[in-house]
């Protein structure tokens, strides 16, 4: 696994653990789109502003695997640091594929009377294919709000709108963080919606709702950790470039117990390809959709982000002269929706070679809440990462 591959995880596990202690339904976020437009601000920040972020980013860490250093003054000096690799990484996304549809948004919206130094401007560019765009948050902060609001939308086929909802920016407003994910893959093998049928979901041992449950019996990548009590399956999506793991708990209640142990090197070592076998398996998992949005500020301080939020210590000198640069918001909006093609809207031709199924299969039975994963198999990046509660359609 690239180093950077590990540093999302850890961030993933990070922010789960800080959005678990308020959100007890759903959750779903983008690890990698938010720590992409983090690094993309640290590339601005200096001094302990800088030191700050970079320990939330697991930057040093990644440095250090690749045989760099870790806090600098010139955060791109040194060749395979975290920013050269979200450049390979970024760069490996915007490759046309027809497996699956993955944007990742990022920007920057500065205060226009704010002039940002040309060589930041180019490193944005460079390593996040990402720019710096002014607003008029002093004297049109509506208008800006909606701009940015409309970008966002045009980036996710209009799946998430109003990132930005009515006066959260305003005359104050000096810088911005946007970021936006939005995801649409097939399935390898779809599951036949005629299979698809009404089965309960257990919120908890008392009480269950009814939800539309997709089945499928094949060959599955599939480990069972008896000292965790929860099991893992991987379905992989058209062309297996991508793959969703589920982390399904034995027990209805298990879940809270799988969270309170989760840890980054504990996912990296249950998840690893290596750990897990094919097997039979009969997969019960229900229809969902989420659509989330996270202020990130409150979490990101909880972390140690703290100098980039406050008046008098943030420093974004390499991104700005000016001495009032501060990062007034960081919001997070994301939106899947999983079903029988994997997809909302999408039709699949092609031969398929199935595999008749002649031994007992085991069962999977995404019956009660469990977490969810979404990985790109190639780099070994998480994309993105959930929990389902409570199945909504």
């Amino acid at each position: 696994m690239s180093s950077l591959g590990e540093g999302i995880i850890h961030f993933a596990v990070d922010l789960f653990q800080q959005i678990r202690q308020s959100e007890k339904g759903n959750i779903f976020y983008s690890p990698l789109s938010i720590m992409s437009s983090l690094a993309m601000t640290s590339l601005g920040a200096r001094e302990h502003t800088a030191s700050e972020i970079q320990k939330v980013l697991h930057e040093n860490e990644i440095a250090e695997n690749t045989r760099g250093g870790g806090a600098t003054n010139d955060p791109v000096e040194k060749p395979r640091n975290i920013h050269h690799q979200f450049q390979n990484l970024l760069t490996e996304f915007k490759k046309p594929t027809d497996a699956y549809e993955l944007n990742i948004a990022n920007r920057l919206y500065g205060e226009k009377t704010v002039l940002f130094l040309q060589a930041y401007m180019d490193n944005v560019k460079e390593f996040y294919l990402a720019s710096v765009e002014s607003a008029d948050f002093v004297n049109a902060a509506e208008e800006s709000r909606k701009m940015i609001n409309s970008w966002v939308e045009s980036q996710t086929n209009e799946k998430i709108k109003d990132l930005f909802p009515e006066d959260s920016v305003g005359a104050l407003t000096v810088l911005v963080l946007v970021n936006a994910v939005y995801f649409k893959g097939k399935w390898h093998k779809e599951f036949k919606k005629e299979n698809t049928g009404e089965e309960k979901f257990w919120l908890n041992k008392d009480t269950s709702k009814s939800v539309q449950m997709m089945k499928q019996t094949d060959l599955f990548n599939f480990t069972s950790l008896e000292d965790m009590q929860v099991k893992i399956l991987e379905i992989p999506y058209k062309d297996q470039e991508l793959s969703m793991l589920l982390l399904l708990p034995n027990e209805v209640d298990g879940l809270q117990k799988l969270e309170d142990q989760l840890t980054a090197e504990k996912l990296i070592e249950w998840t690893s390809p290596q750990n897990m076998n094919q097997s039979a398996m009969e997969l019960h998992l229900p229809r969902f959709k989420v659509d989330e949005t996270y202020d990130l500020k409150p979490m990101l301080r909880a972390l140690g982000m703290v100098d980039a939020f406050s008046e008098g210590k943030a420093d974004f000198s390499g991104m700005s002269r000016e001495q009032d640069l501060v990062v007034s918001k960081a919001l997070h909006k994301s939106f899947v929706d999983v079903n029988e093609e994997g997809t909302e809207a999408a039709v699949s031709t092609g031969i398929e070679i199935s595999i008749r199924l002649t031994l007992q299969a085991d069962s999977f039975h995404c019956d009660h809440p469990f977490l969810f994963l979404i990985k790109h198999n190639k780099t070994n990046s998480l994309l993105f990462y959930g929990r389902v509660s409570s199945p909504e359609v």
